[in-house]
């Protein structure tokens, strides 16, 4: 009984704290995003944590040859991609990695979906940035390196620096929605499924304090 109870808390608490943990992280966002743009800069990023889900802004170029399709990405039932193309921040040698949206998956698996072509020439973005997970699970190996709309099964910031052999920042920027030349940008609520882990974790919970229960009937009928 023990031993049961001590697994049901300790799961109900785990669900629990990825509960509160996504909350956090809902707050810091909504928090942040009140906050007017700050300018990325084109020196290395001295505390990359400092910008998670902070708006930035940011002047440079796309560049085509290091596009990258993040492959098993879902929009509703849909599976899709999610289109990456390296921007060089203008005034030195850096790049960071902007996730323009969402294109749906062609029927046939092996085809590539259409994509307009990068836009040319300076311009001026505005995005949230954030850190990418550092846990993957890839269905299967990665196509090719970045360049020429490769896909890849997850993204790892130093994999594609070192592939792409570039200077890169540490985050991602999602673009805002209302920028041109990006695809579909309903960016995912860090704090989804929120309540089914407070759900799961109620449910583990009850499962100790039945374990109590039915412990304490059971010695009381061998008692009686």
């Amino acid at each position: 009984m023990l031993a049961l109870v001590a697994t049901f808390v300790a799961l109900g608490q785990w669900q629990w704290d990825k509960a509160e943990r996504k909350a956090a992280a809902q707050a810091l966002l909504e928090r942040r995003a009140a906050e007017p743009p700050r300018a990325l800069p084109a020196a290395p990023l001295a505390d990359a944590q400092a910008f998670h889900y902070r708006r930035v802004a940011v002047r440079g170029h796309y560049r085509a040859a290091g596009q990258i399709l993040l492959d098993n990405q879902m929009m509703g039932e849909r599976v899709g991609y999610r289109v990456l193309t390296p921007f060089a921040i203008a005034g030195g040698d850096m790049e960071v990695l902007v996730d323009r949206g969402w294109v749906p998956a062609p029927a046939e698996r092996a085809r590539l979906p259409e994509l307009a072509a990068v836009p040319p020439g300076p311009t001026f973005i505005v995005g949230t940035a954030v850190l990418p997970a550092r846990k993957h699970f890839a269905l299967a190996a990665d196509s090719a390196p970045p360049g020429g709309d490769a896909r890849w099964q997850f993204l790892d910031l130093d994999r594609y620096a070192h592939a792409a052999r570039v200077a890169l920042q540490p985050l991602v920027i999602r673009l805002d929605a209302d920028q041109p030349d990006g695809y579909l940008r309903d960016w995912p609520r860090p704090d989804e499924r929120i309540e089914r882990h407070r759900s799961y974790a109620l449910q583990w919970f009850g499962f100790a304090a039945s374990a109590v229960g039915i412990w304490a009937w059971t010695g009381f009928r061998r008692r009686s």
